[in-house]
């Protein structure tokens, strides 16, 4: 009877062992989560282009610093904000 109790408890347990190691970690995204994750990113991204560019020693450090700028700022070149057209009264 003893033996019987704990057999059962044994598999109880690893029963909820299994199920617990089989589901899936969920995690709540909201926006704020996906924006630092972008963040995170755009580091990231800045970093390794830092790195590269140091490694060329063909850059000064400023040129690098302003190439990881553009990286982490989404490159390019900064554009004017865009002024609303004037509109024509109806005639």
């Amino acid at each position: 009877m003893q033996r019987r109790m704990n057999f059962r408890r044994g598999m109880g347990a690893l029963a909820a062992i299994v199920m617990l190691a089989t589901v899936a970690p969920a995690y709540a995204q909201t926006r704020g989560m996906e924006h630092r994750d972008d963040r995170r990113d755009d580091r990231a991204g800045g970093r390794a282009a830092k790195q590269a560019c140091k490694a060329g020693d063909e850059k000064t450090r400023a040129e690098c610093r302003h190439e990881k700028r553009d990286t982490k700022h989404g490159g390019g070149e900064a554009q004017p904000p865009v002024a609303n057209p004037p509109t024509t009264p109806p005639q």
